[in-house]
């Protein structure tokens, strides 16, 4: 008993030791700590920190077992790996810079419920596809989730507007000046159209896939994002998630998968198996699907 009750001695001279500036400083910290990950949990940087982490803790084995060659590449490798880091995270730290300066920090770290905003995105993007589809009109939609897509924000351009399916339509229309590219949606709004998007580089896609498809693919793989298309040539209806692709959705299968993978209270849960079987081969009419 006598060591608990020194431990519990010891702890509340702890906390009679502990002022307002020792709680303001632990708040400042826990703050700061708690933004970083959460800013690297939205990034592209989540694997590099991975390795960082593996990096930190083999120097520790390192020098516990007194690995002393080991232990002087790791180091070496650290003192290096600082400049490369700077590079590495160039556009994520001109980002942060950038949003201090205009007093928008927020923006960056905060992630904004979808709500009813959301509700109504899906609604409104349902709607034009069916339309598009039935018409033949080609789409390519990205729903930006916890990776954020500035670098492809950048090659298109920049909008701020709610989601309507005339919108939609009107945006798609092979006529208009941005049909070409993607259109980008954030928290539930566009910010985006005309933008260009990374192909894919799986060599084991089937060629009847067109350039549409592949660049809906490309950015799936690159992203956390959820990509929704139609045919040019057949009105099919696509999603892309993770790389993986499914053909020939109908309208209320858009919407299933679409309230699954981008509404966090949803109580359904991810269609299963719907994302398994890799990329799916359309019908021989998909074949020329080029923009």
């Amino acid at each position: 008993m006598e060591p608990i009750i020194q431990m519990i001695n010891n702890a509340r001279e702890m906390v009679r030791l502990i002022g307002v500036s020792d709680l303001v400083d632990i708040a400042v910290v826990a703050f700061l700590v708690y933004h970083v990950f959460q800013f690297v949990r939205k990034s592209r940087s989540g694997q590099v920190v991975k390795a960082i982490l593996i990096i930190i803790a083999a120097m520790s084995m390192a020098n516990l077992f007194d690995l002393r060659v080991v232990s002087y590449l790791l180091n070496n490798a650290v003192e290096l790996g600082l400049i490369s880091l700077v590079i590495i995270f160039q556009p994520e730290l001109r980002r942060v810079l950038e949003r201090m300066g205009s007093g928008t920090i927020k923006e960056l770290f905060v992630t904004e419920g979808y709500g009813d905003e959301m509700e109504h995105t899906i609604r409104e993007t349902v709607e034009a596809y069916a339309s598009m589809s039935k018409d033949k009109v080609g789409a390519l939609m990205v729903f930006e989730r916890k990776t954020m897509l500035d670098d492809v924000l950048k090659t298109g351009t920049a909008l701020d507007s709610s989601i309507s399916a005339e919108l939609l339509k009107n945006l798609f229309w092979n006529k208009a000046p941005l049909h070409d590219g993607a259109v980008i949606v954030r928290n539930g709004r566009i910010v985006g159209a005309g933008c260009m998007l990374p192909m894919s580089g799986n060599v084991n896609l089937s060629r009847d896939l067109g350039m549409r498809h592949r660049a809906g693919i490309g950015i799936s793989e690159n992203s956390d994002a959820v990509v929704a298309l139609v045919s040019e040539e057949t009105g099919s209806i696509s999603v892309a998630i993770n790389g993986m692709l499914k053909r020939h959705l109908s309208p209320e299968t858009l919407e299933r998968v679409l309230r699954s993978e981008l509404l966090p209270d949803v109580e359904e849960k991810p269609v299963a198996g719907m994302f398994l079987s890799g990329v799916f081969k359309g019908k021989k009419g998909d074949k020329h699907d080029g923009k």
